[in-house]
């Protein structure tokens, strides 16, 4: 082993592997992070990650143990265990410019499954060759810590130990510790210095490639000044706040008349305030109707899916006798809720998952939102038969379920076509009503046969709530059930959510790209320039 002195008890080795073990998972899981404010963190992009990282590791495995028999020198290692290292500290700091750039030039070349081959060209440019390397490392050790064939199966067992043991730790930090901490830049940043301080400690106590060793450490620096809780959306400027929860990126951001959250930087609004504390002219103003449906004066309400509070501070408002409470799995989210969105101190929030939720609540309401579907990132087990047979099971005689549909178009077997099947399913009466001007549509749902909502605003005294929901009634459509049903067992919601995005994109940028097309990347620019 070159007569090194760290080697002598191959105490570094086994060190080498449980570390190298840490920087793997924590790499993959700081991915989700890095690449959920863009492509979400959907079973499609985890899947598209964990895919990745295996291909990477697999070649690394492969190529590491041809080059361990051909030239057993732990020089090349350690100086791939450097390289890694800087790869992965360069990733806070250019990481997201590259995820940009390929979205950008994938969006004007491909017409389908956009967000899925932007997420595998990310992965593949960003997180392949540091991830390649590592996986050269165990096919390395083996060579170097076998000192006879008697002992090979406990040495690579040992190895393997070292390395599970450490894939654990690099999977528990990141999620419990450092990124909620510190945030995802600075996970990069801490576990690459964990692989950069082996490689620097293996040459230094050697007194071997000095000045490798001071320019990698300096590179190394740079990419801490520079990448350091740098801007997802870089291109924003003057955010009332941005972070990151367990959950989630998070962002809040406000407007002339309303403040507004996000927890994706590419496809939009979460939640919308108006700085009045009046209607938004969104998909809220038209859920209010529920309440009205319900016939009570003093309903109670449950909202599935809390995020800053809107629709429960309208129903504070519009509805004053009303009782309101919110369940919203993400706990930064209400923080926010309170500290930018003016959330009552009278509306209770629940930090739970939704259905768990209601798994444990033996209580009945008049009113359940389920507001629980943001973009393509729709909980497959709040879409399901199961599901929807739990909200109506906490229904009181004559209440009414309002579901918020994001994704809305006329495209046939789309995921809230499945939605609205699945809820007909379960309820007897079913309507629906788009939202002008949006891609939204709110769904109703009852067992018992719904009100004619004009007729019930008769008993409501707001003249702006009654002049809104009058415009909701004219809107309303009676919905009658298909077969496209989602169970626990089968609800394929990424991809049909995948293929709504498609949808969604092509229509927004479809003008863009003829430009293109007919006048190549010169008109594109004059276009948007001009």
């Amino acid at each position: 082993m070159n007569g090194h002195p760290l080697l002598k008890n191959k105490l570094y080795l086994y060190m080498t592997e449980f570390f190298s073990g840490v920087a793997v998972m924590a790499v993959e899981l700081g991915a989700s992070r890095l690449l959920a404010p863009y492509f979400s963190s959907s079973q499609i992009v985890w899947t598209i990650i964990i895919g990745t990282i295996m291909i990477a590791m697999a070649l690394g495995n492969i190529w590491g143990g041809r080059i361990a028999d051909k030239d057993p020198n732990p020089d090349r290692l350690y100086m791939r265990l450097i390289v890694a290292a800087i790869w992965i500290g360069c990733i806070p700091l250019v990481g997201k410019y590259v995820i940009i750039g390929i979205s950008g030039l994938l969006v004007l070349a491909v017409d389908t499954n956009f967000l899925i081959i932007a997420a595998f060209a990310s992965c593949m440019v960003i997180f392949v060759y540091p991830l390649f390397l590592l996986g050269t490392v165990t096919p390395s050790l083996v060579k170097y810590a076998m000192e006879s064939m008697e002992d090979s199966g406990r040495t690579v067992g040992r190895l393997e130990a070292f390395n599970t043991v450490g894939s654990i730790l690099g999977t528990f930090l990141p999620t419990f510790v450092t990124i909620p901490a510190v945030g995802t830049s600075a996970t990069f940043l801490i576990f690459s210095a964990v692989l950069l301080l082996l490689g620097l400690l293996y040459f230094l106590t050697a007194k071997r490639r000095r000045t490798t060793c001071a320019v990698v450490t300096g590179v190394y620096v740079l990419c801490c000044v520079f990448g350091h809780a740098d801007s997802f959306a870089f291109w924003e400027k003057n955010l009332l706040y941005e972070g990151e929860s367990i959950y989630n990126y998070l962002q809040v951001k406000e407007t002339n008349n309303s403040v507004l959250l996000s927890t994706n930087v590419l496809f939009g609004v979460q939640s919308v305030a108006m700085k009045d504390g009046g209607l938004t002219g969104m998909y809220y103003d038209t859920a209010l109707a529920a309440p009205v449906m319900a016939g009570v004066d003093d309903p109670d309400i449950l909202v599935l899916g809390m995020g800053s509070g809107t629709f429960a501070t309208l129903c504070a408002k519009y509805f004053p006798e009303s009782t309101v409470t919110g369940v919203e799995i993400d706990g930064q989210i209400t923080n926010l809720a309170h500290e930018y969105f003016g959330l009552p101190d009278s509306v209770e929030v629940a930090t739970y998952d939704g259905r768990a939720y209601l798994a444990v609540d033996d209580n009945r309401y008049d009113v359940i939102m389920v507001d629980a579907y943001q973009d393509i990132t729709i909980p497959f087990q709040m879409s399901s038969v199961e599901f929807f047979t739990l909200v109506r099971d906490h229904l009181k005689p004559g209440g009414v379920m309002v579901v918020n549909l994001n994704m809305h178009n006329s495209e046939e077997a789309s995921i809230n076509e499945y939605l609205c099947d699945t809820i007909a399913s379960v309820f007897d009466h079913v309507q629906t009503a788009d939202v002008p001007g949006t891609t939204n549509r709110e769904l109703f749902a009852a067992v018992e046969p719904l009100p004619d909502l004009a007729q019930a605003l008769t008993n409501v005294s707001d003249w702006e709530l009654t002049g809104t929901l009058s415009r909701v009634a004219d809107r309303l459509m009676p919905y009658e059930g298909g077969e496209m049903i989602l169970t626990d067992d089968k609800a394929p919601v990424e991809l049909l959510g995948m293929r709504m995005i498609d949808s969604l994109i092509e229509g927004e940028i479809g003008y863009y790209k003829g430009i293109f097309e007919r006048e190549g990347l010169d008109g594109l620019l004059g276009e948007l320039m001009g």
